[in-house]
Parts: structure tokens; sequence; C-alpha cells
């Protein structure tokens, strides 16, 4: 007996397990992301090349410093664009101007006065020339005063017509502005006059606008043309002992080197990011794909993944990325698991590898729609044939074509591709999709048996009734193999129209009474076959009790001897869940007396259906016994056995570790019946009905006449119709 205290010790053994699993695989995939920069620090170091660096094809990189300088000086160089400010009140301002100038030459004070009231309406610094202003406003003439204000008026128009800004009062520009609009053969002391009335109320009536201006700047940066540095196939790159500057990684990281300088934090930086990825992938696992939440398949996941980033980082130097099996790598998680699982964890390689080895945006791109095109293909596969996955392959190579064709051709309108580059890329890709196929088609087997996973074509096969247990099973308890393929035709119909795995429920099904073949002259469906007497009759019910829920347990050691996969163990154990054996509880409480007779004593061991799939195989299996024990029923009995069977196993609690819903369990019902029905269904005894025939038949029973030999040929043609 296992203590409370062993039993919490070995849970936390198990974590510390998972957790050392955990990070060590972060620590191995940070290793291999990491090792590409191991390539870029033998030939530089401290920022100096070790050796001389040749182009193996021609590589065109910008010179983003000599580029982000011109394009400086294009902004520095942009004038700020100028729109029309309100400028009415200007021209009301002279008017007031000239109303308050005549207001105090009619004012009846001394000319000493008017002339200093006259000097405030004017700011200017000189004092001779606010003096000689004041002076020419009072004693000027009212007519020839008119002519001057006259005058001022048409070169402010032409002067507002020009536009004043801020930059016009500048140096003395606004004084050669109005000297430049004031009417010709104006006299000299009158253009004095008029330039300083206006410019005692112009303001600038011109403003910057500021968005305008802005995108004009990001117009004329826009317009530079990228100043690029061109390496032909046979030029060096970096001489021996030559600082590397940011032009010069730039081409090495064309020619195929990767520039990330290794260090503490730059490894440190990778393991974070693999530790988070792998970190979320659990999570969605436990949240979303409870089936696949355990060793097995987060294991295979795993290796896949190792294995996807060793060959990114073994590729030649300057080897397109295209050839990346990332559709092998969806199609083998995905018969492993399932499509979902298998996107959303080549997403997350893929944002790995794109960051630690500086993919560029069109091949991540890429890849993301190929990936999901990918796992939209493998999806459509019913496993019936695993060539089927070359065929999917081809699909992945076309629809791959497509998209990076498609990718490139818009990259073209933005910068000039090597044709023979779009040409590699697209035919890499092309042979991509084929590969992925072949790879897969070979190498599920061999994953199959390293992991011990059990695969939709592996089901297949062991559906084929050559298998060499379910051919005994046909010989040795054939009335049980009969009662598992009927079965296996109610639970794959269930869990197909309830969206489980038919496959597996079918398979299941198959052999989840395998551990009758210990016994099987104790269980009724054989008896009959091979007409014995039923041996229950000599015994008492605790011991028949005993031989009968025995079975589960004998099938899995069975099961174990001809190396069944574990999740077909799930359907030997739980068909019977923790069942009650009705038939020997209720024959012990009629001899014992129901107070000496306990029901935990007649249950099945369980443990109770966890999966859907196993669930159905309990429904099923109870419904299928029922209704052949019954010669012909009815639909409505039919019906009423499914209802109750249902209803009996729902409130024993028997569902309570399987996530079916009350909906699937109505659906289920409403599948059952319809088969059972089907199965049910009445024939004409068309033998007695030739019988009847030929004893109509007087003096000739040798010879057919016409008229027996076409009541002969209708009933063959009823028989073809009726089957």
């Amino acid at each position: 007996m296992v203590s409370f205290n062993d039993l919490i010790e070995r849970v936390q053994a198990h974590k510390v397990t998972d957790l050392m699993l955990f990070v060590g695989f972060a620590v191995i995939m940070t290793l291999i992301v990491s090792s590409q920069n191991f390539f870029f620090q033998r030939v530089i170091e401290n920022g100096i090349s070790k050796r001389d660096i040749v182009a193996q094809k021609t590589i065109t990189v910008v010179d983003t410093k000599r580029t982000e300088q011109h394009r400086q000086e294009v902004i520095q160089n942009i004038e700020p664009i100028l729109i029309p400010a309100e400028d009415e009140f200007i021209k009301v301002n002279l008017e007031t101007l000239q109303n308050s100038v005549k207001q105090i030459r009619d004012k009846n004070i001394s000319d000493t006065v008017k002339k200093e009231e006259l000097s405030l309406l004017f700011d200017i610094q000189s004092k001779e020339r606010k003096a000689y202003l004041a002076n020419y406003l009072l004693n000027t003439p009212d007519q020839s005063l008119q002519k001057v204000f006259d005058k001022a008026k048409i070169t402010l128009v032409k002067v507002l017509n020009v536009g004043i800004t801020e930059s016009s009062y500048e140096d003395g520009k606004l004084d050669k502005i109005i000297q430049r609009n004031i009417p010709m053969n104006t006299p000299r002391n009158q253009i004095t006059v008029i330039t300083a009335l206006l410019k005692e109320i112009i303001t600038p009536n011109l403003v910057v606008d500021d968005l305008a201006t802005e995108i004009a700047k990001k117009n004329a940066q826009n317009a530079v043309k990228p100043y690029e540095v061109v390496f032909h196939q046979g030029d060096k790159i970096v001489f021996e002992g030559e600082p590397v500057t940011k032009l010069k990684k730039d081409a090495l990281r064309e020619a195929g080197y990767n520039v990330l300088e290794l260090n503490f934090w730059g490894i440190f930086g990778v393991f974070v990011l693999v530790l988070l990825s792998t970190f979320v992938f659990l999570q969605y696992e436990k949240n979303f794909e409870k089936m696949f939440y355990e060793s097995h398949h987060i294991t295979i996941t795993g290796f896949l993944s190792l294995f996807i980033a060793l060959i990114a980082v073994l590729l030649p130097t300057g080897f397109s990325p295209y050839i990346l099996p990332f559709p092998a790598f969806i199609i083998i998680l995905s018969v492993f698991t399932n499509a979902r699982i298998a996107l959303f964890a080549s997403t997350l390689i893929l944002a790995v590898l794109t960051i630690g080895l500086h993919y560029g945006i069109e091949f991540v791109t890429s890849f993301m729609l190929i990936n999901t095109v990918s796992m939209i293909a493998i999806s459509k596969i019913k496993f019936s044939k695993r060539f089927d996955l070359i065929i999917t392959g081809l699909k992945i190579s076309i629809s791959g074509v497509a998209i990076v064709g498609a990718i490139y051709m818009l990259e073209k309108f933005l910068i000039d591709v090597d044709n023979l580059l779009i040409l590699r890329d697209i035919l890499l890709i092309f042979v991509n999709g084929l590969l992925s196929g072949i790879i897969a088609l070979g190498t599920l087997p061999i994953l199959e048996s390293t992991f011990g996973i059990i695969t939709p074509y592996g089901l297949a096969e062991l559906a084929d009734h050559n298998q060499p247990l379910l051919k005994r099973l046909q010989f040795e308890a054939p009335g049980t193999y009969h009662h598992s393929l009927m079965v296996s035709n109610l639970s794959e119909a269930a869990a197909e129209a309830i969206g489980a795995n038919p496959i597996l429920a079918r398979v299941g099904a198959f052999y989840h009474d395998i551990g009758k073949l210990k016994r099987p002259l104790f269980f009724v469906e054989n008896q009959s076959y091979f007409g014995i007497e039923n041996p229950h009759t000599k015994l008492n019910p605790r011991l028949s009790k005993m031989v009968i829920t025995a079975h589960p347990k004998d099938g899995v050691e069975i099961a174990k001897e001809y190396r069944l996969p574990s999740i077909i163990h799930n359907f030997i154990l739980q068909h019977h869940g923790e069942g009650l054996a009705s038939y020997f509880y209720n024959q012990a409480v009629a001899e014992e007396g129901i107070e000496n007779v306990k029901e935990e004593q007649f249950r099945y061991t369980g443990p109770k259906p966890n999966m859907k799939e196993t669930a159905i195989l309990m429904i099923a299996d109870a419904v299928e016994s029922a209704v052949r024990s019954l010669k012909t029923p009815s639909n409505e009995e039919i019906e009423a056995i499914i209802d109750k069977i249902i209803k009996e196993r729902l409130n024993d609690g028997q569902f309570s570790d399987c996530p079916l819903t009350l909906k699937d369990l109505k659906v289920i019902a409403t599948t059952f019946n319809r088969i059972l029905r089907g199965m049910q269904h009445n024939r004409i005894k068309y033998q007695q009905a030739i019988v009847n025939e030929l004893d109509n038949q007087k003096g000739q029973p040798s010879v057919m006449d016409a008229d027996f030999e076409a009541k002969i040929q209708q009933l063959e043609q009823n028989k073809d119709n009726e089957g």
C-alpha cells in the first residue's frame, strides 16, 4: 500500500523531472540556434577580419549611412509650406490709423501736443524719424495727406498679395517689400511716410502648414534612392586586418554569414526566447489539446523541433532557407497529433529561427502561408492510404510555388530582384513540398516504433482482420468476434457524428473484448456457437462475477503480449468503467439477501472512460448486447433500450471523467438508433416461397414450365430488391 507521503514524493519527483526536461530542451535548442555565431567568430574577432572573405555571388548592399546622410540633406532643403491667413483686419487697421491721424489733426490743442500724440501712434526707435513722421502728418494739407493714404491702401493690397511671413521681418526685408509695391512716381518723402504707416499695421498673412511640410519632407526622403554598393562574384568583401563596418557586415550577411557576434547576453536572449516559446506551446496543449498533453507526444514534438533547427543551422553558407522542411514537420506532427498543434508549433519554431538566424521578412511571410496551406492539406486526409502523403506534398509544392512567386512579384515593384534568385527559390520550394511528403512517408513507421505512438495509419493496420489477434478471436471466440464487429460499426458512426476520432473508436472496439480469449466459454455469446451448457449455472454469483469482471485486465495482459499500443489498453480497461455486473448482483441478492450484498463487490475495477471514444464504446457495447438479446425488436424497443442504457450510465457517474456533453449523448443515441434499425430489418422467407410454388406443380416435378420459371425469376428479382 502506497502511503500519502510516498505519493507526494512521487508527484514532486515527476514535476522535477518535467522541469529538467523543459530546461534541457531550451538549452539544447539555444545551443543549436546560437551555434552559427561561432562560424562568424572564426573570421571576425573584435571587429577585425582575420582573413580575406571573397563574394561567391554578386551581392548588392545598401550603404545605410550615406543614404541617411543624403536624406537629411534633402530634408533640410525643403522650404516650409505656407498657407494664407485672414488679412482683412490688416486693411481695417489702416483705416483706423487714418481716422486716428485725422482726429488728432482736428483737435483744438497746440501743435506740440498734437505731434506728441501722433508720435505715440508709431513704434519707431529713431526719434528723428518719429519726429519727421509726426511733423509730416500734422502739417501736410488734407488733400495731399489723403493721396498718401490712398497710395498706402494700394500698396497694402499688393504687399498682402505677395504674402508676408515671419521671415519677412528679418534684416529690413519688410521695408523692401513695401517700397517695391509703392506706385511709381511717388515722391521720396511720401515713400518714407507710406513705409512707416504700413510697417505699423502689417502682420504675417502666411503661416506654416506643419502637416503639409512634414508630408513634403517624407516624400522627399522616400524619393531618395538608396546608395548601393555592389560586390561582384570574386570581389573581396573584407580584407585581412580590415575593420568590419556596418556596410561590410550587411554584405557578409547577404553572403550567408550570421553576423550577430556571440556574447553572453546574445545567448541569454535566445535562451529566454526558446524558453518562452516552449512554455507557450505547453500551455496551449494543456488548455486546448489535453488529449496530447502527455510525454510521448511532447517528446516527438521536441525531437522534430530540434531536428528542423539543426537542418537550418547546417545549411551551407549562402544556401537558400526555402529548402527547410517545414511542410514535412507539419505533416508528421499532424499525423501524430493534429493539424492545429502542428501549425502552432511550426509558427513558434519559425519565430525562433527567424530571430536567431536573421531570416528575411519575405521568407517568414512565405512559410507562414505555406505552413497554413500544409495544415489545411493534411487535415483533409482520411488516413486510409499512406500514398496520400505524397499527394499532399504535391499540393503543398504547387501552393508554395504560387506563394513564393507572388511575394517575389510584389517585391520586384520595390527593388530589383535577380530573376535567377526567384527561379532558384521557386524550384526549391517545389522540391521541398514533394520531399516533405516522401520524408513523412518514410519516417512515420520509424517514429511510430521509436516513440511508441500509434498514428491513424497504424490504427488502419490494426483494423486489418488478418491481424493475428483478430484471427485468434475469430476462431477461439467467434461470438465475441461478431459482437466486436457490430460494436465497432456503432462506435465508428457515433464518433464521426460527434467529432471524435472514428478510426480510433473502430479499432478500439475490435480489441476491447480480447480478454475473453482467456475463458471464452464463460461468455454467453460463445456458448451458443459451441453448443455447450452455461457454466455459470454451476457457480455461485460471486465466483461468476470474478470470472466475468476479470476480462478487462486479462485483455490488457494479452494486449501487452501482442504489443498493442497503450491507447488500445484504454478501450480494454474502460469499456465497462466501474459499472455494476447487475445480473450476478441481482442473483446474489436473491440468494443471500440485500442486506448481505454490497454493490461495490459486484462492480468492475475500472477506470471510468476518460475519452469520448472509450465512452462511446461503453454505450455501444451495452446497447449491442441488449438489442441482440431480443429476437425481433421494434423501433420503439430499440430506442427505449438505448435511452435506458445511456441514462443508467449517466446516473451511475460513468461519464464523469470524459468530455462527453449531453448534446453528444443525444447525437450518439440518434446514431445508434438509426444503425440498429438497419441491422434489425425483416427479410422475406424466399426458400419457403419457392417450396410453396413447387408443391403447386403436379405431375411435372423435374420440368419447369414457362409460368413457373417466370415466377422463380420474379422471386429472384424481389430478393435482389430487398437485399
